[in-house]
C-alpha cells in the first residue's frame, strides 16, 4: 500500500484513537480542531485535538456499505 495517502478522520468514521487507545465513531468536528468521538458501543464521549493520531478503521462510507451502523 506505498504510495497510498492517509485519510483524515471524518463525521460517521470508524476510528482507532492512539493516544487514548480506544475504537470509536467520529461524532462531530467542532472548528476544524476538535475531533468528538463516542464509543463504537455504549455511552460517553471524548474529544480529540489530535486528528493525525486518528487511525481510519473504517470509513462512513463502508460502514454504510457494510451496514454496521
Amino acid at each position: 500500500m506505498s504510495g497510498e495517502r492517509k485519510r483524515r478522520a471524518w463525521v460517521g468514521d470508524l476510528i482507532h484513537d492512539q493516544d487514548a487507545d480506544r475504537r470509536g465513531i467520529v461524532e462531530d468536528v467542532r472548528g476544524g480542531a476538535t475531533w468528538v468521538l463516542r464509543p463504537e458501543y455504549g455511552p460517553h464521549r471524548w474529544t480529540s485535538q489530535q486528528p493525525d493520531r486518528l487511525r481510519v478503521i473504517k470509513t462512513r462510507e463502508e460502514r454504510l456499505r457494510d451496514c454496521d451502523t
